[in-house]
Order: structure tokens, then C-alpha cells, then sequence
């Protein structure tokens, strides 16, 4: 049987490793069941210097190192494909996840030290190369979901892989082949509840894969029905491409919720967990899609198999707190106040904006009214809001930056909002992508990088950083500056400083602060770029 190397490489910089790799955790279960060798090297979590990665290499005689993650993971996936290949020049090494899928073409370029990659979901797919490993073949253009090289060197992607039909069929994350007592559970704690601060041992459960929201800067690996494959006239695929305007066909897929439960069990049972943490985009979506079923069992199966948190005398919990994401127009406070009697303890809240028309812009579905409503409902059931917040969206402008900040007052809230950032295969990156390579030309070049775009992406380790603008009104410089007065709640700043960009760009007082042509209307396509 095939013997297979995961290598999860850092994902963000800035950041501490606090989740295990949920889809990578299962891949190695499914490979594991098929009976081939899995072992899992955690980049994320070691840190380790160039030489401790290379006695992993070392280690064995790989048949396959495979490696994964996110676009922010890029920078380190660079770093180690190139020193796999400099230790062992013949390695097979495959890329997958959604570094490799927003971009296929354009990854294999800039890597090409990978052989092949997975494109999409690989549940299915990572299995078919095992086994084509053990026939002792290398056909990969014959597996479904790839993207590989021809013999001349021509990128050749395969046709578009079926995504699994049961979620349920999946078996639980391996993950006892991740450093959980040495890493992540000192890392158990999250600073959003007095539940989440006391976590001890921590770990995440995924319950659905997609999202059924539109949301034009976001991304779902193409495993939400976002993910097109573009042929040619002889049926060729020739490329992939995802969102278009005014163009969606999101979907989702969830577990049931004897399943979530089972695993939220076996995760107390098998290494006394005593947080749950769902990744999933949306846990509400679920809800609404079974007609308020789902949550309702989730919460019944919790009760039945013992789970719910108790008090006890000397001050600790008994039984798994929990926390999730939701919705501002999904939520609804008897399915809050549920949540909380079963152990929800915090919910983080993507309301990135307050402002109405920014809120439209961005495909939302949401407004400045159903977001603070939602903030009070949670509150007022016993859970604690975490509200994600964003400036710098396209149409942002001093009266969108007043409001947020308004409200903001208005809740207590103390935030630090990130930058608005067109993340390969959103909307937003189909968009502006002419844009983000005009922001960094001669950046590639000087970096020795093949072109300009890449030299942009791997900028996108650090969230907490500005890389490419998007915002039509303000430049880089201007936003970083613009976020340290919104931090302090300097009205009087901002109305100083708006006095002077009106001075700048010859706009009167009393006409909107936007470089808009059409100020009556905000289209993107009447939008501006300032350099």
C-alpha cells in the first residue's frame, strides 16, 4: 500500500496555530481506512527551522507528499516544495485545497515543483492516486479533479470531479496524527467568552461544506457550486473560473445531526474535550435549510448523550460548551436562547459593516437594522457576539466610516476591523484583478518572481496587513491611517482629515465623499482607481 506524507504548512503568520486542519484530518482517515501509510507533518503547529523539516522528508521513502491549505498558506508552501525537491529531486509532491484550486494554472507555474494538483473537493480523488501509486502508475490526467503536466510540459486539467453525495460517509478526522497535547491545546483557549477563555482542550468539529450566501469577497474552494469548468469549442477544459456577477449557484451540504453528535461525543470521550468548536461558514444556514429542524436535534442529541455543560461544586464543567458562526438575517431568539441552555457560548457574527449601502455592495444580505437586532438577541440569550468587521470595501467613504464607528458606540464594542481583500476566486478578485496587478507591478520582477500577481499573493500571509486596495476612495497609506483614528473613536480626526482629501480631489462640501463619477448612483463600473 501507498505510503503518503500530509504536510500542513503555516497558514498564517500572524497567528498562533489554534485548528487542526479539518479536511486534511479526514483525507488521512479516509487513506488510513483504505489501508495505506499516513503521516501527518505539522508545519502549522511545529514552526520547525529548515532542518528539523528536512529529517521529515528524510524520514521515509515517500511514495507522495501531499500538501494543502488556504491561500494565506502560500508563502509557506513555496518554502517547502522547494526544499522537498532539493532533498529529494524525484519526489512525487501534490498541492490540493484552496491555494491551488483559485488559481490552478497559475500554481503549477509558479510551483513547478509539484507534480500534479487537486482541484476542488479530493475526497475522492486523493484515494483514486493512491491506488494508482500502487498499480505503480503515474496517468494522472486519467484521475477526475486534477490538474497535471503533459510530458511536453503542458498544464492538462482533467474533467470536473462529483462531489461525495453523504457528508455522513466521511469518517472522523485522524486527529491523533496532530500534536494536540504539545500544541494545540495550550492554544485552547479563545478570548470571546468566559466559557471559551477556560477551554483547556479545545477541538473543532466541521458539520457542513459550502455556503449558500453570495458574498462577493468570500470563496468555497468551488465545493459550493461557485467553481465553473471553462472548455473549448471541442470540449477541451481550458481553464476554471468561479463567480461572475449577477451570476450564483452557491450550495451547501451538512451532516446530519446524529452525526455531529456522535463526533462531538467521540471527541469528549476519546481526548476529554471540553470545547467544541464548529468551523463551519454558517451554522444558522443549516437551520433555515431544514426549516429549523437541524439545530433543534443538534441540541436534543446533545442533551440525550449527556453533553450539556454542568457546573460543579468545586467551580469546573462538566460536559462540551460549544460556539459557531451565524448569520444576522437567520438567527432568531428562541433558537438563541436553545442554543445557550445547550452550551453555545459564543457565536462570531461576519456583519463586517454597518453602513446599509456597503452592506449591499458586498452581497450581504444583511442591513445596519437586522445586524444590531441580531447583536441584541444573542446577548440577551446568554451568548456572547463576536462581530468580524472590514473597511475598505470598494464604495467605502467617510460617511460608510462615521457609521461604522457609530455603531460600534453604539454596541460597546472594542474592534480592530481587518482590510477588505480580493482573495483568489472571489467575486471581487475576478473584479479587480487587472487592478491588484497594476498595484504591484515590477514587484514580481524585483522579487524574482515569474509575474506580478504572484508576488501579490504571497503578500497575503499576515491578514493584519494591507496588500492590494480595492477601495475606490482611499489609498493604502490612507486606510491604515484611517483605521488607527477609527480605533481611538477620533470623529474630530476624521472630519479634519476628510476636510483635506476634499481639498485634494476637488470636492465640494456638501456633495458625497466619494471619487464616484456617477455620485447618485454607486456602480462599480463608474468607480475610479486612485493610485
Amino acid at each position: 500500500m501507498a505510503k503518503a506524507l500530509f504536510i500542513n504548512p503555516i497558514v498564517r503568520e500572524e497567528e498562533a496555530p489554534k485548528h487542526v486542519p479539518m479536511g486534511m484530518a479526514q483525507l488521512a482517515a479516509i487513506s488510513i481506512n483504505l489501508g495505506h501509510k499516513i503521516q501527518v507533518y505539522d508545519h502549522n503547529a511545529w514552526r520547525a527551522d529548515d532542518e528539523q523539516v528536512s529529517e521529515v522528508i528524510k524520514a521515509e521513502n515517500w511514495d507522495i507528499i501531499g500538501i494543502g491549505g488556504i491561500t494565506t498558506a502560500y508563502a509557506s508552501i513555496k518554502k517547502l516544495v522547494r526544499l522537498i525537491k532539493k532533498i529529494k529531486p524525484n519526489q512525487l509532491i501534490s498541492l490540493g485545497g484552496g491555494v491551488l484550486t483559485s488559481l490552478p494554472k497559475e500554481m503549477m507555474n509558479w510551483l513547478p515543483e509539484v507534480t500534479f494538483g487537486f482541484i476542488g473537493e479530493s475526497y475522492k480523488t486523493f484515494p483514486e492516486v493512491l491506488s494508482m501509486i500502487d498499480e505503480k502508475k503515474n496517468d494522472w490526467h486519467k484521475i477526475n479533479g486534477t490538474i497535471s503536466r503533459k510530458d511536453n510540459g503542458e498544464l492538462y486539467i482533467s474533467p470536473k470531479r462529483d462531489l461525495i453525495d453523504n457528508l455522513d460517509d466521511l469518517p472522523f478526522p485522524a486527529y491523533d496524527l496532530f500534536p494536540l497535547e504539545e500544541v494545540y491545546f495550550k492554544n485552547s483557549a479563545l478570548m470571546y467568552s468566559e466559557e471559551g477563555m477556560l477551554a483547556t482542550r479545545r477541538l473543532d468539529i466541521n458539520a457542513s461544506i459550502g455556503c449558500s450566501l453570495i458574498c462577493k469577497f468570500c470563496y468555497h474552494l468551488g465545493i459550493a457550486g461557485d467553481m465553473r469548468y471553462k472548455q473549448d469549442k471541442t470540449g477541451k477544459v481550458i481553464n476554471i473560473e468561479f463567480d461572475q456577477p449577477k451570476n450564483y449557484s452557491r450550495t451547501i451540504r451538512y451532516n446530519s445531526p446524529e452525526y455531529v453528535v456522535k463526533l462531538a461525543k467521540h471527541i469528549k470521550d476519546k481526548y476529554d474535550a471540553n470545547f467544541a468548536y464548529f468551523l463551519d461558514e454558517n451554522l444558522m444556514t443549516m437551520d433555515v435549510y431544514s426549516r429549523r429542524v437541524w439545530m433543534k436535534e443538534i441540541c436534543r442529541l446533545w442533551k440525550e448523550n449527556d453533553l450539556v455543560p454542568k457546573k460543579k461544586k468545586d467551580g469546573t464543567w462538566t460536559g462540551l460548551h460549544w460556539s459557531g458562526t451565524s448569520h444576522a438575517t437567520l438567527c432568531e431568539p428562541n433558537v438563541l436562547k436553545m442554543m445557550r441552555d445547550h452550551g453555545c457560548s459564543h457565536l462570531v457574527y461576519g456583519y463586517e459593516h454597518f453602513d446599509d449601502r456597503i452592506l449591499k455592495t458586498m452581497g450581504k444580505g444583511s442591513t445596519r437594522k437586522t445586524n444590531l437586532r441580531s447583536f441584541f438577541w444573542t446577548m440577551e440569550s446568554g451568548i456572547r457576539p463576536i462581530p468580524n468587521q472590514i473597511i475598505g470595501f470598494p464604495e467605502e467613504d467617510f460617511d460608510s466610516l462615521r457609521n461604522q464607528m457609530k455603531a460600534w458606540d453604539d454596541l460597546g464594542m472594542m474592534v480592530k476591523p481587518h482590510f477588505a481583500t480580493p482573495y483568489p476566486g472571489s467575486e471581487w478578485f475576478t473584479i479587480y484583478r487587472k487592478d491588484i496587478e497594476k498595484q504591484y507591478a515590477g514587484r514580481g520582477k524585483a522579487l524574482g518572481l515569474k509575474d506580478d500577481l504572484e508576488a501579490y499573493i504571497l503578500d497575503l500571509g499576515d491578514a493584519s496587513r494591507i496588500s492590494a486596495v480595492i477601495s475606490k476612495n482611499f489609498n493604502a497609506i490612507e486606510l491604515a491611517g484611517l483605521r488607527e483614528i477609527m480605533l481611538h473613536r477620533q470623529y474630530d480626526k476624521i472630519d479634519v482629515y476628510e476636510k483635506e482629501w476634499r481639498v485634494k480631489h476637488n470636492i465640494k462640501p456638501g456633495e458625497p465623499s466619494t471619487l464616484c463619477e456617477d455620485k447618485s448612483s454607486f456602480k462599480p463600473e463608474n468607480l475610479k482607481t486612485v493610485s
